[in-house]
């Protein structure tokens, strides 16, 4: 028979002692900490962690009872949050006085003249010095004013005085004339004491409340500001304190550079504060600063991905929600932090979604900035390209653009999408080439529609020259000689790109327009998902000054968007979430800075949301007021049963005669015989002689008639006929 243990009843060491439990008996259910002990689930004290404390002589420890049991945690949790209260209840007051001696000491504008200083602007520091010499007169001016207002004051009051003593007195006459109705003296001094003695008691019953008030609203007030602060010991923070937000400014905005551990930093702060070329300050949804770095450290240093993410970090922000950038030098640090939430709030409803119109000389509304300012897109002179993974905003930013094109009553479009995609369904009635499908017949006419834009580029640079015009000006495009402007739009690009057939044409097509139509106000849009590789040629990509680059996955496809450099130079769009920050995307080419984090204006094409068919439709109202068809309809297409070429000598030869005709009377000619051939489509006399030059045929000047001899293209005719006979 095994020995028993011992009952715990026997293992007693005197009165006051209780032995814990042991592996006998059953776990306990509490948590309760006991002189360090920590006790698992089965009632055991881990090894190493049990208090070395008496012991009985069955070897349990024993426990104590001086009294009631306190929990370790909940003392902390009681002088913790109010310990940190107090912290910040005095911080918040040392922050009044800060601001109060800064308000005095026109700290700011001093800070300007020192960063004004540092950068060597004279004219800046002039305006800077200007203000704080203002502000030191108007301080003066109050005070040399305050004898002025303390009279005032005086005044004020003995006139209150005296207008209740007149009242008095008035009254008291009052009733010494109605005596004979019964009010006597009596009555009168009686009302006094009573007026008297209700506002005494009003008085002993609303000022102690409004100083009772008073304090705990003072106390709030500090505890409040002083919170906002973000600043706390670490021995009163606890770990609901990274809820709080913290206020960006150039302490925290300090403290977060030198948590990086980088030497510069560290030893620089040791001799001297940051140097901020630009204080930090809340613009629209973020705080914006620039930093001088000292002195051989890059800012493109700090803009690293891990350093931005442990900025980010410190400032309990998401990464995407800090953006660094290198500024106008090397050595400057350009800082933007977005307001917690900022990326989710949009950009907010389209500014022309109920009225108004669009003059493409001045851009189309776009969206806004982060923080907060609306954006403009540069349709004159530039092509733009929009790219990013799939569902995040590209077909919808292209989208917003085309509808601000549209509401330009003399603006034509464009608009080629190689898919079955109804996102550009409702544009059809306003475009003058449209094209949806992927089947072979429509991207046949998508390549054809883009070689007839070439041509066009063609035509308007005849058309500028005879104007003398180095580019269209608003009163050439509004004159009806073919000047007008285009927005054509190309979705999905990469589709037609890689078409096995006419890829290559359209390529080429492509690579044309964005070189050279720009002046003649032909804006191309390109709406991607790839960049890189054979997708887009680079040829293109360099040529679009607007860079919209929504949520992409490699730095290759957001420098191809934004610019080579852009990534390395902290213009990422690769820290941009899929999903999360839809609609968010870097631009450039919209603003004065290399690019911009912006959200763009939201329309909807669906069929239960349609906010794109009544603008189409007012747009189109707008021209039938003015008796004007839809720009570019008049213009015969060329589609897939137009023939693809046609031979300018043989045209000549079929409608010349045999005398000499000056070379501008040609052109008629031949429009006549092929009048939807793009090319005889406003051909000049001057356009007529390069081309005969570029066959071979050199036509003379001759009293700048430049007369063309029949003759000469039938040789012409007759030599090309020879080669091909002999070959």
């Amino acid at each position: 028979m095994s020995e028993q243990p011992a009952s715990p009843s026997e293992e007693t060491d005197g009165p006051d002692a209780t032995v814990l439990p042991g592996p006998w008996l059953p776990a306990i259910d509490d948590d309760r900490v006991i002189d360090g002990e920590v006790i698992d689930a089965a009632g055991v004290a881990p090894v190493g962690l049990v208090d070395d404390g008496p012991r009985t002589a069955g070897g349990a420890l024993k426990r104590r009872r001086p009294g009631p049991l306190v929990r370790a945690d909940t003392v902390r949790g009681v002088t913790r949050p109010a310990a940190r209260a107090a912290v910040h209840v005095g911080y918040g007051h040392v922050l009044w006085a800060r601001r109060a001696v800064d308000a005095a000491t026109h700290a700011a504008i001093r800070e300007q003249i020192r960063a004004t200083r540092a950068r060597g602007d004279a004219g800046e520091l002039k305006v800077w010095l200007d203000q704080l010499q203002a502000a030191k007169n108007a301080r003066r001016a109050r005070l040399a004013n305050l004898p002025e207002v303390l009279k005032a004051t005086v005044i004020t009051a003995a006139s209150g005085v005296l207008v209740i003593a007149a009242g008095l007195v008035a009254l008291g006459i009052l009733v010494g004339v109605v005596t004979p109705l019964g009010i006597g003296w009596g009555d009168y001094w009686h009302f006094l004491g009573w007026l008297l003695g209700t506002l005494v008691t009003w008085a002993t019953i609303l000022v102690p409340l409004a100083a009772a008030g008073l304090v705990p609203a003072w106390l709030v007030a500090a505890w409040r500001t002083g919170r906002a602060d973000g600043t706390a010991p670490g021995w009163v923070a606890t770990s609901t304190d990274d809820n709080v937000d913290i206020v960006v400014d150039e302490r925290t905005l300090t403290q977060a550079l030198a948590a990086l551990r980088i030497r510069q930093i560290t030893d620089y702060l040791k001799i001297a504060p940051m140097q901020y070329l630009v204080s930090a300050r809340q613009v629209g949804r973020g705080t914006h600063a620039v930093v001088r770095l000292p002195a051989g450290l890059p800012a493109s240093h700090i803009t690293a991905q891990t350093r931005r993410e442990s900025i980010a970090a410190s400032l309990h922000r998401r990464v995407n929600e800090v953006w660094l950038r290198t500024g106008d030098d090397a050595g400057l640090l350009d800082i933007w932090i977005a307001d917690p939430g900022a990326l989710q709030e949009g950009a907010g409803p389209y500014p022309l979604l109920t009225d108004g119109k669009v003059d493409v000389f001045k851009g189309v509304p776009f969206g806004k900035s982060l923080r907060g300012e609306p954006l403009t897109m540069q349709i004159r002179g530039r092509n733009s390209i929009t790219a990013g993974m799939p569902d995040q905003g590209k077909s919808s930013v292209a989208r917003t653009v085309m509808t601000g094109v549209a509401l330009d009553p003399t603006a034509e479009l464009r608009i080629w999408v190689p898919d079955s995609n109804y996102d550009f369904e409702a544009f059809a009635p306003r475009c003058s080439r449209y094209v949806m499908g992927a089947e072979n017949e429509k991207i046949e006419q998508i390549c054809l529609d883009m070689e007839e834009l070439v041509d066009e580029i063609q035509t308007r640079g005849e058309k500028l020259i005879e104007h003398g015009e180095t580019e269209v000006t608003r009163k050439l495009a509004s004159a009806g000689v073919g000047l007008h402007p285009i927005g054509a739009l190309l979705e999905e690009a990469h589709i037609a790109f890689a078409h096995p057939v006419y890829g290559e044409r359209i390529i080429i097509a492509c690579e044309t327009v964005v070189r050279l139509g720009r002046k003649r106000l032909i804006h191309l849009i390109l709406s991607t998902q790839a960049t890189t590789g054979n997708s887009v040629p680079p040829a293109v990509t360099m040529n679009c000054a607007n860079g919209i680059c929504f949520a992409v996955a490699r730095w290759q496809e957001n420098d191809a968007v934004l610019g080579q450099g852009a990534y390395a130079a902290g213009h990422r769009a690769t820290d941009l979430i899929p999903g999360v920050d839809k609609g968010n995307a870097v631009v450039r080419g919209l603003t004065q800075d290399r690019s911009v984090v912006a959200q763009a204006y939201f329309l909807s094409a669906s069929r239960g949301n349609d906010q794109v068919t009544p603008i189409i439709t007012r747009s189109l109202d707008a021209l039938r007021r003015k008796g004007l068809p839809v720009p570019g309809t008049t213009t015969p297409r060329r589609d897939t049963t137009t023939p693809t070429t046609r031979d300018l000598l043989e045209d000549l030869d079929e409608v010349l005669g045999t005398d000499l005709i000056p070379a501008a009377k040609v052109p008629p000619l031949l429009l006549n015989l092929a009048p939807t051939w793009p090319a005889y489509k406003g051909l000049t006399g001057t356009g007529l002689v390069k081309l005969l030059a570029a066959e071979g045929i050199k036509v003379p000047s001759t009293g700048n008639r430049w007369p063309l001899d029949p003759v000469t293209v039938r040789e012409e005719i007759a030599r090309r006929s020879t080669v091909d006979l002999d070959e």
